[in-house]
């Protein structure tokens, strides 16, 4: 562990297996209470010199450490896939994302601003400033374990927040390599803190503390809810990217090639485990059948296999659980009536023998009373559910808890715009699979969170506003 400036040694061990194999990729060490309130003491201790300095040396901090990740990117592609399944492509796109965001904050850095407003007495003269808010508790999933941690990492140190990292203890390794780049390139001791270990101790001590004055997590909709909770007792301002259930619309004007392409794009991608992945997939009643046919055609043909390897397009889930629910999703639909077009069975055989591998899969004839048309599966099955009405399938689209992504296939820009705005989700694609960049805000809306993470917008919730007036003498 990283505190302080100094790498932290103790007698507990996290050992990291590869999913794809269960062979044993790396060990780090783990820490509790006592080290956690050291990193947070340490954030707090750097906060004022590390705020202090101007935007445009904070900036430069950042863009030593996007040198520094480039010179290490297959590196650090080849740690995320080793440590939680995803194929190498995907783990490459992770890196380049990674290097995106936090070159981007290095230039927002010094685009902190603040305004001069018309005061309401000529002796008076009225400014408002943003500020960094404090020590930020930052918490990271295991499916972005490299990306998420600079969606945080980047806004926070650019403004001139102070961080307390606890990333999954599934995926820590490229956290890790992570940290130490910034050792490497010398950012300023207590500046940056990295603790794993046990989430009572570590995000207990994080909620607890009056000195974080922000938490950001990324991770299901249950926990966020209880860190909501605990955040009421010393105030602290929450940021939350939560579950999704996102419905992904194919309406019958739609290039039919482009649909099935993008669907395979947003279900399969990371092994089907994204927030934003397609988890009920509309399909007009019109071209159902021929959809239905061709994409089964498409997913059946993927190959599957260990994601370090070129060939592979769909890796290992993460753990024995994910591929446990998986397969009681596909039970569970088909004891209601719904059929297999492709896959739907764990792989345990042969190569597959020590590994987490779950059929990639295509259900047909899925229906509002099966299980995976109301939760969340992080999985490789794509449930296609027919459709014929537009206000029917944007009823059906909205009626759930959450509202991260929603994805639109339409040749017909009136109704493109008409549905996108109709849909209760924070992020609309249209035609597109993969509507996520830097620049743009990241986040839902309803139970999938509160605020957003990426451009401009990713700075707000590091910053507080302060109202200064000055009441000036006259001549």
């Amino acid at each position: 562990m990283y505190i302080n400036g100094d790498w932290v040694v103790t007698n507990q061990v996290l050992e990291v297996n590869n999913p794809a194999n269960g062979q044993l990729v790396d060990k780090v060490y783990l820490v509790g209470r006592k080290e956690t309130q050291n990193a947070i003491a340490a954030a707090k201790d750097a906060f004022r010199s590390w705020s202090e300095l101007t935007g445009e040396e904070r900036g430069d901090y950042l863009h030593k450490v996007v040198e520094k990740i480039l010179e290490k990117k297959e590196h650090l592609a080849q740690t995320i896939t080793k440590e939680m399944g995803k194929t190498i492509h995907n783990a490459r796109k992770e890196v380049d994302s990674t290097i995106a965001f936090f070159k981007w904050y290095a230039e927002e850095s010094r685009r902190v601003y603040g305004d001069i407003v018309p005061a309401s007495a000529p002796n008076k003269r009225l400014s408002v400033i943003r500020q960094p808010i404090g020590v930020v508790g930052a918490i990271t999933p295991w499916n972005f374990p490299l990306s998420m941690s600079a969606r945080k990492l980047g806004p926070a140190l650019a403004v001139g927040c102070t961080v307390v990292l606890r990333p999954s203890r599934e995926a820590p390794l490229s956290t890790l390599e992570l940290f130490k780049i910034f050792d490497e390139v010398g950012i300023p001791k207590g500046v940056v803190n990295l603790v794993i270990g046990s989430s009572s101790e570590i995000v207990g001590e994080l909620m607890a503390s009056n000195d974080v004055r922000k938490i950001s997590f990324t991770g299901s909709t249950e926990v966020g809810k209880k860190l909501i909770r605990q955040s009421a007792d010393t105030v602290k301002r929450v940021s939350m990217e939560l579950g999704g259930h996102a419905p992904f619309i194919i309406f019958e004007d739609a290039d039919i090639d482009l649909a099935i392409e993008g669907t395979a794009i947003s279900k399969f991608s990371s092994n089907g485990q994204q927030c934003v992945c397609a988890n009920r997939i509309y399909v007009h009643d019109s071209i159902y059948d021929t959809f239905a046919r061709r994409f089964a055609d498409k997913v059946s043909s993927m190959v599957i296999g260990d994601g370090l390897d070129e060939n592979v397009q769909m890796g290992p889930l993460v753990n024995q659980d994910a591929v446990n629910k998986s397969h009681e999703h596909v039970t569970d639909a088909i004891n209601k009536g719904a059929s297999i077009l492709c896959g739907g069975k764990a792989l345990t055989e042969n190569e597959f023998t020590n590994g987490y591998y779950y059929t990639p899969t295509v259900l047909s004839d899925v229906n509002d009373e099966m299980t995976i048309t109301h939760e969340e599966t992080f999985g490789p099955v794509a449930p296609l559910i027919r459709f014929s009405d537009e206000n029917d399938v944007i009823q059906k689209a909205n009626n759930t808890e959450f509202g991260l992504a929603s994805y639109v296939y339409t040749n017909d820009l009136s109704r493109a715009h008409r549905v996108s705005e109709k849909l209760e989700y924070g992020m609309v694609g249209v035609n597109d699979p993969s509507p996520f960049v830097v620049q743009a805000p990241f986040g839902g809306i309803k139970e999938s969170g509160i605020g957003r993470e990426g451009g401009k917008y990713g700075l707000e919730d590091y910053l507080v506003t302060k109202s200064i007036s000055v009441a000036i003498r006259s001549n």
